[in-house]
């Protein structure tokens, strides 16, 4: 059986969104000019900052000179290291992985 938004419901939804959206923009934002002079980090950083991610998360709770993600960072291809550091959404995993729960 398949159940269809009402009208009531698709406002609701639309309502809260909206609302998100504009509690969002009152959101903190960080100054990095500080950070930024500094060394530029590439693939093998996001790379490595990727692997050191969970330990930088439980660490970052009690220090605030720990951040997660370098903001001070080439762009793609550090992000793409640090997806491939964290676990690369599952590239990793394969055919191999599916085949063992058989």
């Amino acid at each position: 059986m398949k159940k269809s938004i009402t009208a009531n419901g698709f406002l609701l939804i639309l309502l809260l969104s909206a609302s998100l959206l504009l509690l969002s923009g009152c959101a903190n934002n960080e100054v990095v000019k500080e950070c930024l002079n500094g060394q530029t980090y590439g693939f093998w950083f996001g790379l490595w900052h990727g692997i050191i991610a969970p330990v930088d998360l439980v660490l970052m709770l009690f220090r605030d000179d720990i951040t997660v993600f370098a903001p001070n960072n080439n762009g793609i291809w550090y992000a793409f290291g640090f997806v491939l550091g964290s676990g690369g959404w599952g590239f990793f995993g394969g055919r191999g992985a599916s085949k063992r729960g058989r």
